[in-house]
């Protein structure tokens, strides 16, 4: 794959051509210098966030963000609630537990219940793969896609990008191991995309009834044995097994998994000695990684993927709110 290259500053002012797209549905369809921007203008909110005691920006100011979270969620909704405020937006959450939704009300009809709202951007989790698309079609503001079903979860995607090159440097080619629960995860196929659009080799691990078919086609390297995966690998990546998404008898037990498939210290020694172990949370404690690798601040960057979180939900929010800051005059 060819060097991504990055948009000059000169050629987007104000980033509208940077970024076109109205709404962040997915890192699908993204191009790298597109993936990069975002990563680009994350980087001015690390900065921020790092501050002290003034980490806050009001180029939101006099604008309102609606939380909709169909699906439960503690670290992304904290992460964009926090990512708008800091940015002087009102941020107003909406959960599952409150939601019409729960007394029959459509989809559809909350969509245009949400659009009579008013709102400046909605960020939107749902449990059904292809909701946000639906929600985006039904609203005149942009939409921000915090997940849905197994589909993507694309500010997941571009908070570990953001890590990885804040710690490894440039993504392109880098070998990257992805282990897990594959099968339903939309942070891996969001990942799979960004990664490979950036430059990286990708591989992915895991049991074979948690591996979909025709990964190939995504341009990565499967493999049933995790030890085999792991020789070369710049940046491990373990995710979390979603047993409320499983029906049936995926794994023989969270022992056996462990034993086939937890990330411990003896097979992080068969990747590079300075690679990188990440997790999306929450996680499994001995079952999908080991306490001593996960707590490991030499190795681990679990902590810091949080983190990268809220600047990056800063940068997108901040990005896909430009043109309607322009229109109204205020930025």
């Amino acid at each position: 794959m060819t060097s991504p290259e990055k948009p000059q500053a000169d050629r987007f002012p104000n980033g509208s051509d940077a970024f076109p797209h109205k709404h962040l549905l997915g890192i699908s369809g993204l191009q790298p210098w597109e993936i990069l921007y975002i990563l680009d203008q994350a980087e001015e909110w690390v900065a921020l966030n790092r501050s002290g005691a003034s980490k806050h920006d009001d180029r939101l100011a006099g604008l309102t963000i609606i939380n909709a979270f169909f699906e439960n969620s503690t670290r992304t909704l904290l992460s964009f609630e926090i990512a708008g405020k800091r940015l002087g937006a009102d941020v107003v959450n909406m959960h599952a537990a409150q939601s019409s939704v729960k007394k029959g009300e459509t989809l559809i009809d909350t969509a245009v219940t949400l659009n009579a709202m008013r709102a400046d951007a909605i960020v939107i989790r749902h449990g059904s793969s292809g909701a946000v698309q639906l929600i985006s079609e039904k609203v005149d503001c942009p939409c921000l896609n915090a997940g849905d079903g197994q589909h993507e979860h694309p500010t997941q995607a571009l908070l570990d990008a953001l890590t990885i090159q804040r710690r490894k440097g440039p993504i392109e080619r880098l070998t990257i191991t992805i282990c897990g629960d594959v099968l339903h995860s939309r942070v891996a196929r969001s990942n799979i995309f960004c990664l490979k659009q950036l430059g990286a080799e990708v591989r992915v691990a895991g049991p074979p009834a948690l591996l979909p078919d025709a990964l190939d086609r995504f341009g990565v390297e499967t493999f049933s044995n995790f030890e085999e995966a792991l020789p070369g690998s710049d940046v491990v990546m373990m995710l979390r097994l979603q047993n409320e998404r499983m029906n049936g008898d995926f794994i023989p037990s969270p022992r056996e998994y462990f034993h086939l498939y937890g990330l411990e210290e003896a097979r992080l020694a068969l990747a590079r000695p300075d690679a990188l172990v990440m997790h999306p949370g929450p996680m499994n404690r001995g079952v999908e990684i080991a306490s001593n690798v996960a707590d490991n601040l030499d190795r681990s960057a679990i902590n810091e993927q949080v983190e990268m979180g809220v600047a990056v939900r800063m940068a997108c929010l901040d990005i896909l709110t430009r043109k309607a800051r322009r229109v109204e005059g205020w930025s």
